[in-house]
């Protein structure tokens, strides 16, 4: 199998066509179609079912795209470790975390870490559905659970604490709660059923009520980054990670003798990575950061 013509199959098998696989290689349309014919001539195999809204993967060009995969996942692990210098952290490192950890907790702190390590370049990938590390769809990630995959090194990184909150406009106008049950009486902002992937992060929904008898929410959002700007703006009352409590002072905590679940936080990546310098120096770096949190 022609290796250049492997390259162009995977490209079309990733893109569904022609057209955008040839934007991704930079060749024309009819030079991806002749490449194609020509593996397929030379496997004596059909590779695509063609139709007019694209191309679908024959059983045999799914055989063919999963080695492919794992062969270029492979390369690019190679490439990232070779590339590495022996004296210093240096290349792109991918991270991946979830949305609102990774806007409002991470970004702002990756100016440091580039400061200490100009030679590493961070290529951030925010996503609330996790990345497939051994496919390298990222070099590393912050998952708010321990990991499932297998052989993947992984570290504890931190407990995130939920905080009940409100901002003082909301209270001046609708009283402070004194106890869980009086929730019932007050605008819940909730994440809904479209939330981070995080157990337990609607919690306050049944706080001081029985279980399987939630409170309705006056407002649901999937994004931690948009519930703290909206308990901010005193539309209501919600449950807020404890690091961005720190970073908001003009908010009040309530009911701090409520039992909130607790959220894992993990560091991990491939065990091919277990040597990487810049692995090494992130890993380190993410630890500082969160022991200076209050």
């Amino acid at each position: 199998m022609d290796w250049d013509k492997l390259r162009v199959f995977h490209a079309v098998a990733e893109a569904g066509s022609f057209t955008h696989a040839g934007d991704t290689l930079n060749l024309s349309q009819s030079a991806v179609s002749r490449q194609i014919s020509a593996l397929e001539e030379a496997l004596a195999v059909p590779l695509f079912h063609r139709h007019a809204r694209g191309l679908i993967l024959t059983e045999q060009g799914e055989a063919l795209n999963r080695t492919v995969r794992d062969v270029f996942a492979k390369l690019a692990m190679t490439e990232a470790l070779l590339t590495e210098s022996k004296e210093k952290p240096a290349g792109r490192l991918k991270v991946t975390t979830t949305v609102g950890f990774g806007s409002t907790w991470l970004a702002p702190r990756l100016a440091g870490f580039l400061e200490l390590y100009p030679d590493v370049s961070i290529s951030l990938l925010l996503d609330d559905q996790e990345l497939d590390l051994a496919m390298r769809e990222a070099d590393v990630a912050i998952r708010m659970h321990a990991p499932k995959q297998p052989d993947l090194v992984q570290r504890h990184l931190m407990d995130i604490q939920w905080v009940v909150c409100a901002s003082p406009d909301y209270l001046k106008k609708y009283g402070m709660p004194q106890r869980a049950e009086d929730l019932d009486a007050h605008r819940l902002i909730l994440f809904g059923e479209h939330h981070p992937p995080v157990q337990d992060v609607n919690w306050l929904a049944e706080a001081g009520r029985r279980p399987g008898n939630p409170r309705r929410a006056l407002l649901e959002v999937n994004s931690t980054q948009a519930m703290m700007t909206t308990i901010r703006a005193g539309i209501g009352l919600g449950a807020l990670p404890d690091y961005l409590m720190a970073e908001n002072q003009d908010l009040v905590r309530l009911l701090p003798e409520l039992k909130a679940p607790k959220v894992d936080v993990f560091f991990a990546y491939p065990e091919e990575l277990r040597n990487s310098k810049r692995v090494a120096v992130f890993r380190d770096f993410l630890l500082a950061r969160l022991a200076e949190l209050p």
